[in-house]
């Protein structure tokens, strides 16, 4: 299995999408018991929704699924959100907070450092490498991180998650004339709700590689689930009607993203 695959393009935008791969070595697969087997906590369908919305855009993908390693938490293994409910850099339960893992299968430290080097390392050094590209080729490069979310997990937040939210880590980073245009769409798409730095305030790749005063610009969208799929439960079917109608606003974000890189140079942070 190729851990990850990268789509070159000549945009200052480059797409991360470190949660649709849905790929699980026989190994590991033999591991998991049966809720860890139903991959529940995919990003479904993310790259689909994605996919020609901008030209030339560059993709970096994770195949390998977020239970084999997560590509977005910190390798050290440190928590995203200190004091509040998550999951892991290899998860030890799902979205639920249900076993994903056979009994005393569970994965050991040197399991976890095994699948570091094999799947986290190789798509974050892709992911780099496409960054200092893009920058060299523009003097900026803008990092939009896609995700998504069921609507509902109550072991994560209370009650029903915003459609669009939108994570910055409180500003840190990007250029605040991206967070703001992105947040500016966002509560203009009629029908949707949104929020700035809320449950979600963007994960380990938006706060490693978000370095405005260096012209690197980082931000993540976590979508829920419920504006593109046809229920939030098996088999996650993607809706075509949903999906298309988000569709406009995800282009109209990525559009405006290309046009604040003119605008932004490296070290030039207003």
């Amino acid at each position: 299995m190729a851990p990850v695959e990268v789509r070159r393009g000549s945009s200052p935008v480059i797409l991360g999408l470190p949660h649709t791969g849905t790929e699980v070595p026989p190994d590991i697969w033999d591991d998991l018991n049966e809720e860890g087997h139903r991959l529940r906590d995919t990003d479904w369908h993310v790259h689909r929704l994605y996919d020609g919305l901008l030209p030339d855009v560059t993709t970096v993908r994770a195949h390998f699924h977020r239970y084999v390693i997560d590509a977005n938490r910190d390798p050290s293994g440190r928590s995203l959100y200190p004091g509040q409910n998550t999951t892991g850099l290899v998860p030890l339960t799902d979205f639920d907070n249900q076993q994903i893992w056979r009994e005393g299968r569970e994965p050991d430290d040197s399991e976890i450092e095994r699948r570091r080097s094999l799947f986290h390392q190789p798509y974050h050094a892709a992911l780099a490498e496409e960054i200092e590209r893009v920058k060299k080729l523009h003097g900026v490069a803008i990092l939009y991180d896609c995700h998504s979310i069921r609507s509902v997990c109550p072991y994560l937040f209370e009650g029903r998650l915003p459609d669009f939210n939108i994570g910055t880590d409180n500003g840190s980073t990007c250029a605040p004339e991206i967070e703001t245009a992105v947040a500016a769409i966002c509560a203009d798409a009629s029908g949707y709700s949104h929020v700035l730095n809320g449950r979600f305030r963007g994960g380990w790749t938006t706060r490693h590689y978000g370095r405005p005063q260096e012209g690197v610009h980082a931000i993540q969208m976590e979508l829920a689930q419920a504006t593109h799929l046809e229920t939030e439960e098996p088999p996650f079917a993607y809706d075509e009607g949903k999906a298309e109608k988000l569709r406009i606003h995800l282009r109209s974000i990525l559009e405006r993203l290309e046009e604040l890189a003119l605008t932004l140079k490296s070290g030039e942070v207003r």
